[in-house]
């Protein structure tokens, strides 16, 4: 089952991917189907890799993809939905 958050963008419930058929080792196209039984909105979509957050520890050289600008590295550690309290903060 997909782990993505993906929010119909009619009635705003979720959406879950009901197939996805791979492009290329980078791209994969996913059909979409709204959980509102009353709204039952689909969609077409393209989920693309596009950067290189951290390195593998298992890296393949034929994979070559840049290694994302610093600035969207941080970006990636915020999450300001997050609800789990700092170690830190929490014993202070």
């Amino acid at each position: 089952m997909s782990t993505y958050k993906l929010i119909c963008p009619h009635c705003h419930k979720s959406l879950r991917i009901r197939t996805s058929v791979g492009q290329h080792v980078f791209l994969r196209t996913a059909y979409l189907q709204c959980t509102n039984e009353a709204c039952g909105a689909t969609f077409r979509a393209q989920f693309e890799i596009t950067h290189e957050m951290s390195p593998s520890g298992m890296p393949n050289p034929t994979v070559r993809l840049p290694v994302a600008p610093a600035a969207l590295r941080r970006d990636a550690m915020q999450n300001p939905n997050e609800t789990q309290l700092d170690l830190l903060e929490a014993t202070a």
